[in-house]
């Protein structure tokens, strides 16, 4: 059976008298989908639903085979399936490198032993490998969001959710992060919420962009720079396509 991940008229707002989303419906399936947009557009809420570290005033978010995320007896299932990365997402203080990946994968459920050996793998991904034994805290910036993000892929995840992943990355590191989402199984659903339009089709199935909590564009990559002449230069297409949908207030 392939994912499904549906967001179905979801409304949701940080006070009472306001909403961030509203009554908005977008499904993801297998693959990688970039979800572009200004600052304050309604990513990180959506990713936040998808997580569901929010719970939407109307309507629902539900993976296929395991149920609404409003449905109590689901949620533990449902975010076991899910790995999320916050974009300002801590470090624990008195762990090492490799133990903060593991206490990750143990949080999702799985077992001590199992979330040990997979934690070296994922930092090996991350190119990690050798800070394994480093208190965590003694990182830098860049390794820290690489130790994330190795967190974030520990376990068996169905659905990725990354928001800003890249942040605090060097542009060789950022590159290897692109290289990563392509080495992705492809019956996973990855979700990466960035402001970066660069080199979308090397990395991207999908596109999605979102302002003012509103879905202007969905589609794949070749439809979203299809929206631009092809005289445009090719490495400026994606910004010339983003600029094009989302235009600054005047």
């Amino acid at each position: 059976m392939v994912d499904e991940l549906n967001v179905s008229k979801c409304s949701f707002g940080y006070s009472q008298h306001s909403n961030v989303l509203e009554d908005l419906s977008l499904g993801f399936g297998p693959g990688a989908t970039v979800l572009l947009g200004p600052n304050g557009a309604g990513k990180s809420t959506l990713l936040g639903l998808l997580a569901s570290i929010y719970r939407p005033r109307g309507g629902s978010v539900e993976l296929r085979g395991i149920g609404r995320t409003s449905e109590r007896r689901t949620l533990r299932q449902y975010r076991r399936a899910v790995a999320w990365l916050p974009q300002h997402a801590g470090v624990f203080g008195g762990l090492t490198v490799r133990e903060h990946v593991a206490y990750a994968g143990w949080l999702k459920g799985m077992n001590r032993r199992d979330a040990w050996s997979r934690s070296l793998d994922a930092l090996t991904t991350m190119e990690l490998q050798e800070f394994a034994s480093r208190p965590a805290t003694k990182l830098s910036g860049g390794q820290a969001r690489r130790m994330q993000l190795a967190g974030a892929l520990v376990h068996e995840a169905r659905v990725v959710l990354l928001d800003e992943p890249t942040a605090g990355l060097d542009p060789l590191q950022q590159a290897r992060f692109g290289d990563l989402i392509q080495s992705l199984p492809n019956h996973m659903i990855t979700i990466v919420a960035t402001h970066d339009v660069n080199d979308l089709s090397d990395s991207f199935d999908r596109v999605v962009v979102i302002d003012d909590g509103i879905i202007r564009f969905e589609g794949t990559v070749e439809g979203f720079i299809s929206t631009v002449p092809s005289s445009v230069d090719e490495h400026r297409r994606g910004l010339a396509a983003y600029s094009q949908i989302v235009k600054p207030e005047s």
